[in-house]
């Protein structure tokens, strides 16, 4: 009787396995980081219609109640919507947001605006992605990027020409509240970048967390400060509701929503929309025009936005060159 032994399969060769290629940005990609940089873009651009509504439709001497009804009235609305309240750590986390973006900011906003003509208070605005470099080096471990920061530069330095006249007047209480101010919200831009949103928590909602909590804060030093300003009218109502809506709940909204998603440091460049939406809007409105040097600065902050959304290619290390080996002279034995 015969045994048949089964052949032992041969063992597959030994290969080294091909490494998993770097992804590459598509053209959905980036159309969709695109589309997401325009959507973040409307809020300093709605940002930059404050100034002419508060002029032209507010009652006057009245900051901090035109602060608190542009925060918490739409930061309710936006509780409403969402049906979320914090839950844990993020009690006192949106406590922080809410005061650095909007509790602080807000005031000190108006009071640089009261105190410095609006070319310097904007100018100093600008510095906003100035301070959201440097920050993102300690709180977010980044590197500092030379590339977005030299935009920054760039940038004020176009709002200062463009905004910035020969009578312009520095008051130190109003620098010192300017520079805080962007001090503030460039603070909780990046805490917000740091600690993202919790699963489950839409953007409109974490908006309405930081409105609601801004508000609060800003409730009583409004009550006893200022009270409730006399001769608001229909169109003072409108001012109200555009300020809560449009550049409350709606611009925070796609302010964090694109916060989430792009570079930290590109998305605070946006704000340089603010005051420039505010110069054409003077320009539109109220028959303003531009002088050359103006317009030399509205191109410089343009491009500042606009390069501040690149993102430069890594460079290339070099690869070492093999030493070459000595040929033997003739007649040697090698």
């Amino acid at each position: 009787m015969t045994t048949t032994t089964a052949a032992t399969p041969p063992a597959p060769p030994l290969s080294t396995p091909t490494p998993t290629p770097t992804p590459t940005p598509t053209p959905t990609r980036s159309a969709g980081r695109a589309g997401l940089t325009l959507a973040t873009a409307l809020a300093p651009a709605v940002w930059g219609t404050t100034y002419v509504v508060t002029t032209e439709l507010l009652p006057p001497d009245a900051p901090l109640f035109a602060a608190l009804m542009r925060a918490l009235p739409a930061g309710l609305l936006g509780l409403l919507i969402a049906r979320t309240l914090p839950r844990g750590a993020w009690w006192w986390k949106a406590a922080v947001l809410g005061a650095l973006n909007v509790g602080a900011f807000f005031p000190l906003l108006f009071i640089a605006a009261e105190r410095l003509p609006g070319g310097v208070a904007a100018t100093l605005g600008a510095s906003q992605p100035i301070l959201v470099a440097l920050l993102a080096v300690p709180l977010l471990s980044e590197r500092l990027s030379p590339w977005r920061l030299a935009w920054g530069v760039v940038g004020v330095l176009g709002v200062g020409l463009v905004v910035l006249g020969p009578g312009a007047a520095f008051d130190p209480l109003g620098v010192l509240a300017g520079l805080a101010g962007a001090a503030a919200m460039g603070t909780g831009i990046v805490l917000a970048k740091r600690w993202g949103r919790p699963e489950g928590v839409s953007a409109i909602g974490f908006a309405g967390w930081q409105l609601a909590a801004g508000g609060l804060l800003l409730l009583a030093p409004t009550l006893l400060v200022e009270g409730i300003p006399g001769g608001i009218d229909g169109r003072a109502v409108a001012g109200y509701v555009w300020l809560g809506t449009a550049g409350g709940l709606i611009a925070y909204t796609l302010w964090f929503r694109g916060l989430r998603t792009l570079p930290v440091t590109s998305t605070a460049l946006l704000g340089l929309l603010s005051p420039l939406v505010a110069t054409a809007l003077g320009v539109l409105l109220a028959g303003e025009s531009l002088d050359p040097l103006q317009l030399l600065g509205f191109a410089l902050a343009l491009a500042a936005l606009a390069g501040g959304q690149i993102t430069p290619a890594p460079r290339t290390p070099r690869t070492p060159r093999t030493p070459r080996t000595p040929r033997s002279p003739k007649g040697s034995l090698s």
